[in-house]
């Protein structure tokens, strides 16, 4: 009789958790008119007619990180004050790990004091909170502050920039070497405009609160004031960062980024042969980018794309979010021939584990597919209880979608749940009768 029950209770149970098919993945297109500019579209030197007058430049849409043109990218040329955005950087990733924080006393050893080039002047052996020195950093350049930060943060100068090479790789710097934390002349102490590139637009990417400091037009520190190196905030309401940079040997840089339209540029300008020209050609890179590309972002961030149903779940919905910007970058020309795909479930079953691929948004320009953003899901859900699973399985029956085998196996399996339920009842009173006898 045991046997007979354990056999009737595996049939319901395989009917229970048994995965129902899904409605296939659906289609919803989206008129292009809903769109508003952000995405990918590449174009360079040799074909744009642009010329710059420094020995390199790139200029770059950071969201999708797009070179848009490119003047002697890999040319070998030294950072100078370039190098203290790698320098921030470290900085920001340990704020965000929570190992510093803004508020920290930084103490200011003789070393960092004694440190030559453009100074934030700060005293020596005084304590500096942590958010004087980014200022003092980003808009004043100030060399004692790289190596006090430096200091406070991996105990010296020689771990830090370690540390700084580590990271450089990481972010896929190719062809850059560094030797200190806020650039003074070493001449192995090297970059390429594209290698700045891709650290600027990591760093903006990652940490765009940034672009607080690096905007501010003036800074104070001890009496004394200093303006930013950077005059194209002073020229241009849209520009809000990035930073400066000279040795005799390179000559003048300028990394400018400036958002407009909900589309952000990064114009790196290596080599210039005065602070003038870097500035003009870094501007005139600018507008170039603004002027020839846009870009398609018709999705709200935060937001989710679609939203499925989930059968056997502890949850009924899942919402399914881009697993990257849904943007795509295209020319002016273009943006009027754009349009998109939603290509996802009506509903899927449980479990579902978070950032699983669900479905794709695919972009296409003139009905040729450009890009293609994975669909993932925003969290995990476990399956729900046996009940829930049963119920599930039977309120998932769609006379025309099922066959007569499925709907056989799914009356056996309702049969056998009652059967069940009848025959522990019945030895439940044969029970009883035998105990009444007794």
């Amino acid at each position: 009789m045991r046997s007979r029950l354990f056999k009737l209770f595996a049939i319901a149970l395989l009917i229970c958790c048994t995965p129902w098919p899904v409605k296939g993945a659906k289609r919803q297109p989206i008129p292009p008119s809903a769109a508003s500019p952000a995405s990918s579209a590449p174009s360079s030197s040799s074909t744009s007619g642009l010329e710059v007058n420094a020995e390199a430049a790139v200029l770059m849409e950071v969201s999708t990180g797009t070179i848009l043109f490119e003047h002697n990218a890999d040319k070998i040329i030294e950072p100078a004050s370039f190098t203290k955005v790698l320098t921030l950087y470290l900085v920001f990733e340990n704020l965000e790990k929570g190992v510093i924080h803004l508020n920290d006393e930084v103490f200011v050893s003789e070393r960092a004091w004694r440190t030559g080039g453009s100074k934030m002047f700060v005293g020596v052996g005084s304590k500096v909170p942590l958010e004087e020195l980014i200022k003092g950093i980003a808009v004043v350049s100030g060399n004692d502050a790289c190596l006090a930060v430096a200091e406070q943060l991996y105990g010296s100068e020689e771990s830090f920039v370690s540390a700084m090479n580590q990271k450089a790789k990481e972010l896929g710097m190719k062809n850059s070497e560094f030797r200190n934390p806020h650039g003074l002349p070493d001449d192995k102490q090297v970059t390429t405009a594209r290698d700045m590139a891709i650290l600027d637009g990591a760093y903006l990417k990652r940490f765009p609160n940034s672009l607080k400091y690096h905007s501010m037009r003036e800074y104070t520190y001890n009496g004394i004031t200093q303006y930013n190196r950077n005059h194209l905030l002073l020229k241009d309401a849209t520009v809000d960062g990035l930073k400066t940079g000279y040795v005799a040997a390179a000559g003048y840089h300028l990394s400018a980024t400036a958002e407009r339209d909900g589309m952000r540029l990064l114009a790196v300008v290596m080599g210039a042969k005065t602070p003038g020209i870097r500035e003009r050609e870094a501007l005139n890179l600018l507008n170039y980018g603004f002027r020839n590309f846009t870009l398609i972002q018709p999705f709200p961030k935060d937001k989710p794309v679609a939203t499925v149903k989930v059968w056997k779940g502890v949850e009924d919905s899942l919402n399914l979010y881009p697993s990257e910007e849904a943007a795509l970058l295209v020319s002016q020309r273009e943006k009027n021939a754009i349009r998109w795909e939603i290509d996802a479930p009506t509903e899927v079953n449980a479990p579902i584990t978070a950032q699983q691929t669900l479905g794709k948004i695919v972009f296409f320009v003139s009905d040729q597919a450009k890009k293609s953003v994975p669909l993932v899901s925003e969290k995990d859900i476990a399956q729900a209880g046996f009940f829930k699973r049963l119920w599930h399985s039977i309120a998932h029956i769609r006379l025309p979608d099922v066959s007569w085998q499925w709907l056989s196996g799914i009356s056996g399996g309702i049969f056998a749940v009652a059967l069940l339920v009848v025959l522990v009842m019945n030895r439940r009173s044969t029970r009883r009768s035998r105990n009444f006898k007794k």
